[in-house]
């Protein structure tokens, strides 16, 4: 249901104000392709049990089929790996073309040069408005390089690096 009056393009403007973490979500659908989807909206969700938590759009046939099978790898992407956001943003036959990655403990596909790469099996995969809130109850975790994180902040891909 749309609200009456409100203007969605404003509220995309000020929310783009708040910086938002770049993950690509990995696994297979039922054939074993191998998939994944750029997420800007991960998050720590628990820590008993361990969950995290993301919200990929309902219109997304990506996600769709990773989450038919149940599990996924979270990968973390560094501020240099713009190239790769961009090609797991957009649905497309095949996003792995060339994409340097290895399976990770749970199997699903971890790409080269990622910060953070978390394993987890689908807990849950509620719809709230046009998106899913997917939550992941984590099997394995691993920080993988000391690199500055990738952030979306004003519709635009930045480095996160700490303030001393």
């Amino acid at each position: 249901m749309r609200v009456s009056g409100f203007d969605s393009q404003r509220f995309r403007q000020v929310l783009g104000q708040v910086p938002t973490s770049v993950v690509v979500v990995t696994g297979f659908d039922s054939n074993g392709t191998p998939l994944g989807i750029t997420i800007g909206s991960f998050v720590s969700v628990s820590l008993e049990p361990p969950l995290v938590g993301f919200l990929p759009g309902t219109s997304s046939r990506t996600w769709a089929a990773i989450a038919e099978t149940g599990k996924f790898a979270i990968n973390v992407l560094a501020a240099d790996q713009a190239e790769l956001c961009w090609r797991f943003a957009k649905e497309s036959d095949d996003r792995f073309a060339g994409v340097d990655w290895a399976p990770s403990s749970n199997g699903c596909p971890a790409l080269a040069g990622a910060i953070v790469a978390v394993d987890c099996d689908l807990e849950s995969n509620g719809i709230h408005g046009d998106h899913h809130f997917a939550v992941g109850r984590v099997t394995n975790l691993d920080a993988l390089r000391d690199a500055s994180a990738m952030a979306f902040y004003r519709g635009k891909v930045v480095a996160v690096t700490p303030v001393e």
